[in-house]
């Protein structure tokens, strides 16, 4: 069990942080799934993880409070021994446009989705750089690159994770931590399931495979960014998307 990756990975009670929870389970990683308040569907993902032979742990922390991130970093470690990877998937929308955006939802999207992330990034800084190993993935958004109507509260969070991604990726890089981002397009999950079907169709028509993603297909590069294998890439931007944001 020595030589098992430990793997923290926020919002991964559902959707993509799931599929990424399993493909770090399948690739030989033990996973702490950190959830915000749906308990018994963290408990279900780590269920997931261990039928696939992995050392699990749920762990409820809101990321966009420091001390509570601090707090799950140390549980993770004394817990485990050690943090080597780190997958930043914890997210919120709440979508409306400029002039009706109420100052608290532009708010709370930046406080989860950016300074969430930044927390996250800064209580594992240091002992990923002591044991001169680390993995950090964060989930930006194809709407971080090319914005959307109705979402620059969301857009400018997700375009600030790529901004955090290339400067921690040339902090970190001499210490063998590599720190990536993955922008998904638009994926079949809960979030996008309550999208009326003229919506769906619309979205179909800007995206030259045609269909919408799957969470398996953005865990899956998860996976692999937080591999051995991945060992040169760092400070990259990848699109999920199915060519929308070319």
């Amino acid at each position: 069990m020595e030589n098992r990756k430990i793997a923290l990975v926020t919002g991964g009670s559902r959707g993509i942080g799931r599929a990424v929870c399993l493909a770090l389970a399948k690739s030989g990683a033990d996973v702490a799934v950190n959830y915000a308040g749906k308990e018994e569907a963290a408990q279900q993902t780590c269920r997931m993880c261990e039928e696939l032979g992995a050392r699990t742990l749920a762990i409820q922390a809101d990321v966009a409070d420091n001390a509570q991130v601090n707090a799950m970093v140390d549980q993770v470690i004394a817990q485990f021994g050690r943090l080597d990877i780190l997958v930043c998937n914890a997210g919120i929308t709440r979508d409306n446009l400029l002039m009706r955006m109420a100052e608290q939802d532009f708010d709370q999207v930046i406080a989860t989705n950016l300074k969430g992330v930044w927390n996250c990034m800064k209580a594992v800084c240091r002992p990923m750089m002591k044991q001169r190993w680390g993995r950090i993935v964060s989930m930006s958004s194809v709407v971080g690159v090319a914005g959307n109507a109705g979402q620059v509260n969301y857009a400018a969070s997700k375009a600030g994770v790529i901004g955090m991604t290339k400067s921690l990726a040339r902090e970190l890089g001499s210490r063998g931590v590599t720190v990536n981002a993955i922008a998904p397009g638009f994926i079949e999950t809960d979030m996008t399931a309550v999208l009326p079907e003229n919506i769906k169709e619309g979205l179909l028509g800007s995206i030259p495979l045609g269909r919408l993603g799957q969470a398996e297909e953005v865990a899956a590069l998860a996976a692999f960014l937080c591999s051995e294998q991945a060992g040169y890439i760092t400070g990259q931007v990848i699109h999920v998307d199915g060519g929308m944001a070319m």
